[in-house]
């Protein structure tokens, strides 16, 4: 049986454009990608780490720092991301896909082999630790079997199901596929911490999470986080108003969401116009 984790790498970004090559800790020249790769070597279970990039020119140089990580790169449609992994899962002969984005520069290789540890005990199609949000949000892992990525690539229609590679598996055909998630236990239950690389705010809190807890530890793990948030609660204020991308079924849910980001935002009349639009 062959493990392996692809993770997903693009340089464009709609909020924060060229987040994954910037450096963490800041001026320490190693890249939130690289922290990602070195990360998941640490993993006991992982065998191949594959970093999955686009066709796109830009993205050359992902390629050039997966060759000098010296783990193996793929690159395919920078749209298509469930197409993206799918052959570079099929490519390097992969059974079981450990998925992992390269925004998430404190991925936790021992909360790695315990989700893939639980897949593989509850025989699952699918499992992840973020169905329901009890981890903090950038320690998340997701595996899928290819057999299940296959039916995924083959099968999924959807915009939203080919985006985000798993869509198609625990939302949209979750009568098909065995489902496992896994929950965190209370000593790293952190719902409201936010430690991935997608704004400004977060690269801000990741620089203070790795001028903090770095030059002890380079590969410091959830337990250290979660001290260091309980001693310095602060922290979290940095970037709490960022509001996480989430996937909808529908453009009501869509709009939904977008009249409470508007009221937030005291947008009062465009929060009446697209309420009023909703409900017609």
């Amino acid at each position: 049986m062959r493990i392996g984790a692809i993770v997903q790498a693009r340089t464009s970004s709609t909020r924060l454009p060229g987040k994954i090559l910037m450096e963490l800790p800041y001026g320490g020249g190693v890249t939130a990608l690289q922290q990602v790769i070195r990360r998941l070597k640490k993993s006991k279970r992982l065998g191949d780490i594959i970093v999955a990039t686009t066709t796109d020119e830009i993205d050359e140089k992902i390629a050039g720092l997966a060759e000098k990580e010296d783990v193996k790169w793929f690159r395919g449609s920078p749209d298509d991301v469930l197409s993206r992994y799918y052959l570079a899962a099929e490519e390097n002969g992969l059974d079981i896909i450990v998925r992992i984005t390269s925004d998430c520069p404190c991925t936790d290789p021992g909360i790695v082999d315990w989700v893939l540890e639980e897949h593989l005990t509850a025989k699952a199609d699918y499992t992840s630790n973020g169905l329901r949000r009890t981890f903090p949000v950038g320690i998340d892992v997701e595996i899928l079997n290819f057999e299940a990525l296959k039916k995924a690539h083959f099968e999924a229609v959807e915009a939203f199901e080919r985006e985000h590679v798993s869509p198609y598996i625990y939302k949209s055909k979750p009568h098909m596929f065995k489902i496992c998630g896994v929950q965190a236990p209370e000593k790293f239950y952190g719902p409201d911490i936010r430690i991935t690389l997608d704004t400004k705010e977060d690269y801000t809190l990741l620089c203070a999470v790795f001028d903090c807890l770095y030059p002890a530890d380079k590969f410091f793990g959830i337990e250290d986080i979660m001290k260091l948030f309980r001693d310095k609660p602060w922290l979290g204020d940095i970037n709490k108003n960022v509001i996480q991308k989430k996937i909808f079924d529908s453009v009501e849910q869509e709009i939904e969401e977008a009249v409470g980001i508007l009221d937030l935002q005291g947008l009062k009349r465009a929060k009446k116009f697209l309420a009023e639009h909703l409900h017609k």
